[in-house]
């Protein structure tokens, strides 16, 4: 059977256009279609919106030539800081304290915005990978000897492997028949960015409080992207303040440590669930990002757990072209959901677990709670563990691209 391309994915995100030119890079034909129009991605202005990436993260983009020009517009993420608390009464005495200067390897991460990561991306397709902004996939059929994917335009095209990174409501999953399982967690992200007074030292800050957590990012300047985790109800109420009226609910948990604050860009609101796939492949048919897994936002791992599974697909597909096999055959895909199922499925659950930890105001969990972040921050050998875990630098074995090594 001939193909029209070797591998297409359906989602323009970022962990489809970074799948795309990590196969395209090793000399397979690939397509990604895309239902948002090229302006709604490839915008330049300042939104506030960006990514806590992990070590392992930035080495891949670095094996795929994209890290050298992002670099700049990053800001090193040098400590994290995480305590419980409550609105107004400040950091519980114990919590966990991690620092850069223990490790080898540098920053604990960088925060990098949508924008520049989208831009860098684009920039490195052009001409390896066929792009198509403005199109969905509409349907699928796996054969045995390819799929054939039907267009928003009318186009037909077949390939040897779809790849669903096309989300949470993932088209490709459902019509390959993949299941979901998950929950909603009652709470909805308030996310914008804020100028502060005074500068952030490249510190990241977590603050768990029982409505929902709290996260103080560090980007650029004296500028920050805060995270905001509420009660459906709460955050209802505060979406529809205006700006001064957001800022003084959003004061008493913030804080004074940054000085004087003001919002920076406008205001996004995300509602909070877990959704994990069954499986992450069917004939044909492979899942990456949350299109296989859906996670709360504490620790920002949502992204860094997306491209841990472009890097092993890459791999297993690249690996597999190389000694002839059919890339898109089950032998090949059981491969890629045997090394990433259990990693992915482990560390949803662990946030869910956390998130569902500190919502809570009982007294003697909240103790236990501090004597366990101290004990953590008091072991040095155990404060490693949870840092290198947050770098995702744990991942065994760890795919190629992750280590920074081309495939």
């Amino acid at each position: 059977m001939k193909h029209d391309f070797d591998v297409l994915i359906a989602g323009g995100g970022l962990n489809g256009p970074t799948l795309a030119l990590a196969l395209a890079q090793a000399g397979l034909q690939v397509a990604v279609v895309d239902p948002r129009p090229l302006a709604a991605r490839s915008g330049d202005v300042f939104d506030g919106r960006a990514y806590a990436l992990a070590v392992a993260s930035v080495r891949l983009l670095g094996a795929l030539g994209l890290w050298s020009g992002l670099a700049e517009d990053s800001q090193p993420i040098r400590q994290v800081k995480a305590s419980q608390g409550q609105p107004g009464e400040g950091a519980a005495p114990f919590f966990l304290h991690f620092d850069s200067a223990e490790t080898e390897e540098g920053p604990v991460g960088h925060m990098l915005e949508d924008r520049f990561l989208y831009r860098g991306l684009l920039a490195a397709m052009e001409g390896k990978v066929t792009h198509m902004p403005g199109v969905a996939v509409t349907d699928q059929a796996a054969g045995p000897a390819g799929v054939t994917v039907s267009l928003s335009d009318g186009r037909s095209l077949t390939a040897r492997l779809l790849v669903g990174a096309d989300g949470r409501r993932s088209g490709v999953a459902a019509r390959a028949g993949i299941r979901r399982q998950g929950w909603d967690y009652g709470q909805t992200a308030l996310v914008a960015a804020i100028d502060h007074a005074r500068p952030h030292q490249g510190i990241a800050h977590q603050y768990f409080m029982s409505t929902g957590p709290l996260a103080i990012l560090p980007l650029p300047g004296n500028r920050s992207s805060v995270v905001w985790s509420e009660t459906n109800a709460n955050a209802r109420a505060i979406a529809t303040l205006d700006d001064a009226g957001f800022l003084s609910v959003l004061r008493p948990r913030f804080g004074d440590f940054l000085g004087d604050i003001s919002l920076a860009g406008p205001r996004f609101t995300y509602p909070l669930s877990l959704s994990l796939a069954e499986r992450y492949a069917a004939p044909r048919v492979a899942l990456v990002g949350d299109a296989a897994h859906g996670v709360h936002p504490i620790a920002g791992q949502g992204l860094n757990l997306g491209l841990r599974d472009v890097a092993a697909l890459a791999e297993v597909v690249v690996e597999a072209a190389r000694r002839g096999e059919d890339i898109g055959s089950e032998l090949v895909l059981e491969r890629y959901q045997g090394w990433r199922r259990f990693d992915a499925t482990s560390l949803a659950l662990g946030m869910d677990g956390v998130n569902r930890m500190f919502g809570t105001d009982n007294g003697l969990i909240s103790a236990m709670r501090g004597l366990g972040m101290g004990l953590v921050t008091g072991i040095p050998g155990l404060r490693r563990g949870f840092m290198r875990q947050a770098a995702g630098l744990s991942v065994d074995p760890m795919p190629r691209l992750l280590t920074g090594r081309p495939l």
